[in-house]
C-alpha cells in the first residue's frame, strides 16, 4: 500500500529529499525488500522533513574555512543603487531622486540620507558601486547567488541546476559539531534563494523559519501580532522522545544483517546521517541556536522586534554554533521582492518615496546592530556580512507610468561588506555621473563566486559533476576581488 501511495507521489512530479536513496529500486533476491523498506520509511521517519535528512553531505567535504561564515543580507527586488550607496546629488531631480545626502566616516565619500547609521561607521564597510549585474534577474535569483551568468531562468531552462555558492560551500565544509546544516535561509519564497542544483538537494538551504518562533508578517509588512510555531522542534502528535528513540532502535536491528554484507558502507553512512538528522530534532545544540529566548532581554532589544532583525539576531546565534551560510531574504512578499521600487502605483512594491524609503531604517539599524554586535563579540573578523540584490534601479525616476519609481537596471548595481577579516574603509569602482553605467573596475558574478570560495578557502578550481555528468568549474569567468584580501 505504502509503495503505490508512494510511486504515485513520484509519477505526479514532486520531488523530495530522499531521491538518492532510490527507494524503490529493486537490488538483490535476499535483502531488498528490507533496505527497500528501510529506504522508503525514512521519508517519514519522526515526521522530520529535513533537506535531504543530511545525507551524503560528507561526500567530498574537507575543512573548507572552518571557523569562516558569511551572513548574506539578500534585498529581494534589486535596491536603488543611486538611492542608497551611490548617490548623485549634484544631478537634476529627476535621476537624483527625493533623497538628501550625509557624510561618511570615509573622507570625501557619501551616501544616502537614511543610513546615518551607517554612514557613521562606513570604515568598516567595502561599498562597491561597479557591479556587473548583466544577465542578472529575479524569480528566481539565482545569478549573484550561484556566481554564473548561466543561471539566469528566463533565459536559460537549466539555470536550475547550478548550485549555489551556499551550496559548494556546505558541500565542502560539512555539517558543524552542533549538528547544524551548513547552509540556512529565511526566506518567504523558492524564488528568492539559489539551492543545490546539480550537486543535489542534500546541500539545499535549510528552511530556517521552520525552526524558531518569529513574528509573522503579511505580504505589505504589517506585523500580525502573531508568531510562527517552531515547528521543525515539535514532535508529530502521538510521538515522543521515547517513540522516536523506539524507532531509531527498530531501525538498527533491520540494518544489522545487511550491515555485515554491505561492502560499500553505504548502510555505515546512512547511520551516519540518520543520527546527525536526530540529533538536530533532539540536540540541545541546534535547539539552544534558533531560540531567541537564550538572548539577553538587552540584546533583544538592540536589534529589534522587527521580523528582519530578529532574522539577524538568529544569523549571529547561528554561525557562532559553527553555521556556515546563512541568507536572509529580506522581503514581506512572495513575488519578486519587497524591494523592487517601480513605482507608488504598483503595490507593495512602492516607489522610491514610498517603497523604498521606509526600508532604509530599517535595514541601517539591522546591518549596523549586526555588525556592532559581531565586533564586540570579536567575531567580525570571522563572519563576512554581505549586502545586495539582483540588480540596480533605472537612472531616471517615473517608471512604468509612476512619478516615483525606478525600473530593473541590470547595467550595474551596488553592493557593501563588512567583516570577515578582509580589508574595509573603501570604495571600489565608480559609476558614470549619472549612475546608468560603470565607469571603472567592473566587478562580476564570477568574481563574487570567486571571492567567498577564497574566503572559504575553496579552490578556485574546484569542479563538480552537472546534470548531464559533465565537470564544471565553481568560477567561471572571474577572480577574487583583489582589495579585499
Amino acid at each position: 500500500m505504502f509503495n503505490r501511495q508512494f510511486s504515485a507521489h513520484l509519477q505526479r512530479g514532486h520531488g523530495h529529499a530522499f531521491t538518492s536513496f532510490n527507494a524503490l529500486d529493486r537490488e538483490g533476491l535476499v535483502v531488498a525488500s528490507r533496505r527497500n523498506m528501510l529506504k522508503a520509511s525514512m521519508t517519514g521517519m519522526a515526521g522530520l522533513s529535513l533537506p535531504g535528512l543530511l545525507a551524503q553531505r560528507a561526500s567530498g567535504a574537507a575543512s573548507a574555512g572552518k571557523g569562516k561564515s558569511v551572513i548574506l543580507l539578500w534585498m529581494s527586488g534589486g535596491p536603488s543603487h543611486i538611492d542608497t550607496w551611490d548617490p548623485k546629488p549634484d544631478r537634476p531631480a529627476q535621476n537624483r531622486g527625493p533623497f538628501g545626502v550625509i557624510s561618511t566616516k570615509l573622507p570625501g565619500v557619501q551616501i544616502c540620507e537614511h543610513l546615518p547609521k551607517q554612514a557613521a561607521m562606513l570604515d568598516r564597510f567595502t561599498v562597491i558601486r561597479s557591479v556587473d549585474a548583466k544577465r542578472s534577474n529575479h524569480e528566481p535569483n539565482m545569478v549573484f547567488q550561484t556566481g554564473n551568468l548561466d543561471a539566469e531562468p528566463r533565459v536559460n531552462p537549466e539555470s536550475s541546476t547550478y548550485p549555489a555558492i551556499a551550496s559548494i560551500v556546505a558541500q565542502k565544509r560539512g555539517p558543524g559539531s552542533s549538528g547544524l546544516p551548513p547552509y540556512i535561509g529565511f526566506y518567504r519564497s523558492r524564488s528568492h534563494i539559489a539551492f543545490g542544483g546539480a550537486i543535489g538537494q542534500q546541500y539545499d538551504p535549510f528552511q530556517g523559519n521552520s525552526a524558531a518562533q518569529l513574528p509573522i508578517y503579511d505580504l505589505v509588512g504589517t506585523d500580525s501580532g502573531k508568531k510562527s510555531s517552531a515547528e521543525m522542534f515539535q514532535f508529530p502528535g502521538g510521538l515522543d522522545f521515547q517513540r522516536l528513540q523506539d524507532r531509531r532502535k527498530l531501525l538498527t536491528d533491520l540494518d544489522s544483517l545487511r550491515r555485515e554484507i554491505d561492502s560499500s558502507g553505504t548502510m555505515a553512512a546512512t547511520d551516519v546521517f540518520q543520527q546527525q538528522a536526530v540529533e538536530l530534532l533532539l540536540g540541545e545544540k541546534a535547539r539552544q541556536a534558533f531560540d531567541l529566548s537564550r538572548e539577553p532581554e538587552a540584546m533583544r532589544q538592540r536589534y529589534g522586534n522587527h521580523l528582519w532583525c530578529q532574522q539577524a539576531l538568529l544569523a549571529r546565534r547561528l554561525v557562532e554554533a559553527g553555521v556556515a551560510f546563512v541568507t536572509l531574504d529580506l522581503s514581506y512578499h512572495t513575488a519578486s521582492g519587497t524591494w523592487d521600487n517601480h513605482g507608488d502605483n504598483i503595490p507593495p512594491y512602492g516607489g522610491i518615496s514610498r517603497g523604498l524609503k521606509p526600508l532604509l531604517p530599517l535595514y541601517d539599524h539591522l546591518v549596523t546592530t549586526l555588525v556592532g554586535d559581531l565586533e564586540e563579540r570579536g567575531k567580525l573578523d570571522d563572519v563576512l556580512v554581505i549586502s545586495m540584490g539582483e540588480f540596480g534601479r533605472t537612472p531616471n525616476m517615473g517608471t512604468q507610468g509612476s512619478t516615483d519609481g525606478r525600473d530593473h537596471w541590470p547595467n550595474i548595481m551596488s553592493m557593501c561588506l563588512a567583516g570577515g577579516g578582509l580589508r574595509h574603509g573603501q570604495v571600489i569602482g565608480a559609476s558614470e555621473r549619472d549612475g546608468g553605467s560603470i565607469r571603472e573596475r567592473p566587478v562580476r558574478p564570477g568574481d563574487l563566486a570567486a571571492t567567498l570560495y577564497q574566503y572559504f578557502g575553496v579552490p578556485l578550481e574546484t569542479q563538480y559533476i552537472d546534470h548531464r555528468g559533465r565537470p564544471r568549474n565553481v568560477v567561471e569567468n572571474g577572480e577574487p576581488i583583489a582589495e579585499l584580501f
